[in-house]
């Protein structure tokens, strides 16, 4: 089918931030919602197209995926149940005054489960093949899917690498070229079609499932999207001020200005040395942390000294 780009359906550049592809959302829906357009099918229509778009674009990851494969290379990749796969619709019009369950009432009442897909048999589910032919359309029978972990480093998720993944399959063992997306987050599973299982009755073998796995840096410790690295002075750097060489995680150095009275834990910002952040157009920060080291053992000429600075005041 025809290109259709989620950015463009919501009105909302690709820099976008969460609250922005939001509040463009909640406007659309708002104007479009059956609720507010009684046998209006070109609403309807409108209706599933935005709802589709802000399930992807309001997850980091699904986000990430499309800006990193395209429009129409996502919607081949992942199904309709994919998409939708714990998307909270309810709690997005609790505070609208519109139904929640309208997904469900949308595709001939087979049920909705707000907080995602639930099982027959225990509250209503969503069959995402009444989707027709939007988007990748129902997912067919398929085997068993595999799942492994990938270890990563900080500057390979941060950067994005290419991997060679060795894994055993109908106890072969087979290799698989994987590359990872800049910015790529610990926990994040990437999906590779067809790796999988193959179907015991004909049909399309099950996908493989990577996880990737953090390596701890032995500088860096990450919060987020952000760098932390811990920085020691002296005593005497600290009250007088001085100048620090700070690292990066792409390998470059920052000269770092320690105004005088610097207290220990004190935290002073890189703007965007962090890592990568969505498309990679934006960055996180580097926070650098300083630790004022108190000697434990000083010489009679040391404590001389600092007597005279506690008669002082200091």
């Amino acid at each position: 089918m025809a290109e259709q780009d989620y950015y463009t359906i919501l009105g909302v550049s690709r820099t976008a931030t969460p609250e922005d592809i939001k509040k463009a959302y909640r406007a659309l829906a708002n104007k479009y919602h059956p609720d507010k357009n009684k046998g209006d099918k070109q609403a309807e229509e409108m209706f599933k197209k935005i709802s589709e778009a802000y399930a992807v674009l309001s997850n980091p990851e699904k986000r990430q995926d499309y800006d990193a494969l395209g429009s129409s290379a996502f919607r081949g990749k992942f199904s309709q149940e994919d998409i939708f796969r714990n998307f909270d619709f309810g709690n997005t019009f609790k505070d609208m005054g519109l139904g929640g369950d309208i997904l469900g009432r949308l595709f001939g009442g087979q049920g909705w489960s707000a907080s995602g897909l639930g099982k027959k048999g225990r509250g209503k589910y969503f069959d995402f093949s009444t989707f027709g032919d939007f988007g990748a359309g129902e997912k067919v029978s398929q085997g068993r899917d595999l799942q492994l972990e990938l270890p990563l480093t900080l500057h390979e998720m941060a950067f994005g690498v290419e991997k060679i993944v060795e894994f055993q399959r109908n106890g072969q063992l087979e290799k698989v070229s994987v590359k990872i997306p800049p910015g790529t987050t610990h926990g994040k599973r990437l999906r590779v079609p067809g790796k999988g299982v193959p179907h015991l009755a004909g049909g399309q073998s099950g996908d493989l499932f990577i996880k990737i796995k953090e390596i701890a840096h032995p500088v860096f410790k990450r919060e987020g999207h952000d760098l932390y690295v811990d920085k020691h002075i002296k005593f005497s750097e600290a009250v007088l001020g001085t100048k620090l060489t700070v690292p990066t995680l792409d390998g470059k150095t920052l000269s770092l200005k320690i105004p005088p009275g610097t207290n220990s834990n004190t935290k002073m910002r890189l703007k965007g040395h962090g890592l990568p952040i969505g498309n990679g157009k934006t960055r996180g920060d580097e926070y650098v942390r300083i630790i004022v080291d108190i000697p434990p053992v000083i010489n009679k000429k040391q404590k001389a000294l600092i007597e005279e600075l506690a008669k002082e005041g200091m």
